[in-house]
């Protein structure tokens, strides 16, 4: 009713005002054209004259990149062997059903053209998760930008069971890769080993920005404790499945060792799918400057990685890049298949709109 009415308005009102004076709806915003909504505001009309055009365009324009990404994709050289040797009668075959460390077995490659340069050569594993948030925190940080102590974030591999410290610590520095690789090319019947390159082959932020190697001179007096201040003097280990120390990786560059090590720093980069491959070398360009020339190649492997205990698979890669990087044709089908929708779906609509529309407007 209209007492009960005014009884609301009064008691807004005294709410509004300002304790000790008289000025009322103190609380509402100001008069102005922002915050009483009044800014001048455009919106676009999607009419069909609009949006019919801009699907063929977008569509044509989706299938111009999706061709361009296909057809270099295809022009990519790969050329990829397993050799797990999980099956008999297979190069590897007894180097996998072996426990001897250093095992070594011999793959024959043949190239039937020249493989155009640069080559990258890549080793690849197959049902191997990285991706486990276990895994990937399983290291030290600190330890890894020269802080020798390691962490509780290695647990269950920052001590052996005799309390001793392990560097690099942690479950990805634990599991890393170790089978070498040696590419020959025989030549009128003799070997001619092929040179690799293992320079660069880390992500440059890792390499310069995120690890770092204590300051010790030379790097074996921090790694075994003996110059390192620690009070672990002495006592400092390898990881349980690394065969030597991490000051010793590569023992031709001194300065590719400890937590710089290149092949180290790609273990490390964690990859985000089961199936995977990281860089291992590529073909020296100083010696095969426009790749790996047509013939027979055999490939030395030593092999120490054991795969068969969570039914994994091994392989090598040889592929060469292009300006849209490695092979990859889902990138090019996914740019066709959204394109031919949007040019399919603007013929849909145009029928409509011809259909349904034209009529009225005339």
């Amino acid at each position: 009713d209209v007492k009960s009415y005014r009884k609301v308005q009064e008691d807004d009102d005294a709410d509004g005002a300002r304790v000790g004076g008289n000025e009322k709806f103190t609380n509402r915003p100001d008069n102005t054209a922002f915050t009483q909504q009044r800014l001048p505001a455009w919106q676009p009309i999607l009419s069909a004259g609009i949006v019919i055009p801009g699907f063929v365009l977008i569509g044509l324009a989706f299938i111009g990149v999706g061709v361009a990404l296909f057809v270099t994709s295809r022009s990519i050289q790969v050329l990829e062997r397993d050799y797990t040797g999980d099956e008999s009668g297979t190069p590897c075959a007894s180097c996998a059903n072996s426990n001897v460390q250093n095992c070594i077995c011999t793959l024959n490659i043949t190239v039937e053209t020249l493989f155009k340069g640069p080559v990258f050569f890549y080793y690849g594993l197959s049902n191997y998760f990285q991706n486990y948030r276990r895994y990937g925190t399983s290291k030290d940080d600190n330890q890894l930008y020269g802080v020798l102590n390691p962490s509780d974030n290695c647990a269950p591999y920052a001590y052996n069971s005799n309390n001793q410290p392990i560097v690099p610590c942690g479950s990805i520095a634990n599991s890393m890769f170790n089978d070498t690789f040696k590419l020959y090319q025989t030549v009128n019947g003799t070997r001619q080993e092929v040179s690799l390159d293992g320079k660069g082959i880390a992500w440059w932020t890792d390499y310069n920005i995120k690890y770092r190697n204590p300051t010790n001179n030379p790097l074996k007096d921090a790694f075994n404790g003996s110059n390192s201040g620690l009070f672990y003097r002495n006592f400092l280990i390898n990881p349980i499945y690394w065969s030597k120390p991490a000051y010793e990786l590569d023992t031709s560059d001194p300065s590719n060792n400890g937590f710089v090590n290149q092949d180290f720093l790609v273990w490390m980069r964690r990859a985000a799918l089961p199936d995977f491959r990281k860089l291992y070398r590529r073909i020296s360009q100083d010696k095969y400057p426009d790749g790996l020339p047509a013939g027979n190649y055999s490939l030395e492997i030593t092999y120490n990685y054991r795969v068969y205990r969570f039914s994994g698979k091994k392989k090598v890669v040889f592929s060469n890049v292009s300006w849209m990087g490695g092979k990859n044709e889902f990138l090019g089908i996914a740019y066709l298949v959204v394109g031919s929708m949007c040019v399919f779906m603007s013929i849909v609509m145009l029928i409509v709109y011809a259909k349904f529309k034209f009529p009225d407007e005339e």
